[in-house]
């Protein structure tokens, strides 16, 4: 009796053991409330692919952000003392205009709703900037602005990888080229603080930092070429020549 009873015990821990082994493997496989559910119960088909959350989202970012930088753009060209702060106002004002028009015409296509005011935040942004003169004023609008167009570059790119939908993806397209100059216009002012930047995104960060290790005062040996074999012709231009990028050609202004 006292064997069997061994015995039955042994087999029960063993049945234990093999459950709770297998438990994770059904709870992340086979249970809803995964990354792919979650994609699927959020995703709605249309004539241009299917529409994620992360692409209506993304829809209303793009016109949150015409709302407020928009207007931030036209008081620089008033206000600001500097020509580089007035330039960078006029490219946001040109730039935004553009892609809210772009943004609005995917969501009527796409049936989603719009805000018509910017967030809190953004809101709280356009008072500070208001609130400020001078060179204060001219510091204040090129961080304000550069740190909210390197975010949301992020997020330009993000949806440019995952998203299903053509009209998204053109539009996310567009706004890689539109955020992109006025990054460079608002850094080309010289007020921008790329410490400051710098050490906001490292508060943030979980991981730790990968690649070579710092540099010990030795030249390292210089690279190989990436270069072409063989014989053949290429039509394109590098993206970084002056003039408009050839190697990539989306057909936007």
């Amino acid at each position: 009796m006292r064997r069997i009873n061994g015995t039955a015990l042994i087999i029960a821990a063993l049945v234990a053991t093999v459950g709770a082994l297998a438990f994770p493997v059904w709870s992340y496989a086979d249970r809803s409330g995964t990354g792919q559910d979650n994609l699927n119960a959020a995703t709605v088909a249309t004539q241009w692919g299917p529409l994620s959350a992360t692409d209506r989202d993304f829809l209303v970012k793009v016109r949150l952000a015409g709302l407020w930088e928009l207007p931030a753009g036209q008081q620089a060209i008033e206000r600001a003392p500097s020509k580089a702060i007035k330039e960078a106002g006029d490219h946001l004002v040109v730039g935004h205009t553009d892609l809210d028009k772009r943004a609005r015409d995917v969501a009527a296509k796409l049936a989603v709703e719009l805000p018509n005011q910017p967030s809190d935040q953004q809101q709280a942004w356009l008072r500070e900037l208001s609130a400020a003169s001078g060179q204060d004023y001219e510091r204040k609008f090129a961080n304000l602005l550069r740190n909210a167009h390197g975010k949301v570059f992020a997020l330009v790119a993000q949806v440019r990888h995952t998203t299903r939908n053509t009209l998204i993806r053109q539009l996310a397209t567009d706004a890689n080229q539109t955020v992109l100059d006025h990054i460079t216009m608002l850094e080309a002012t010289g007020f921008v603080d790329f410490d400051g930047i710098a050490n906001e995104a490292a508060g943030g960060a979980t991981a730790s930092p990968t690649g070579p290790p710092p540099p010990n005062g030795n030249l390292p040996p210089q690279p190989a070429p990436a270069s072409p074999s063989g014989d053949q012709s290429f039509t394109s231009r590098p993206s970084t020549q002056p003039g408009p990028p050839t190697a990539i050609n989306t057909n936007r202004p």
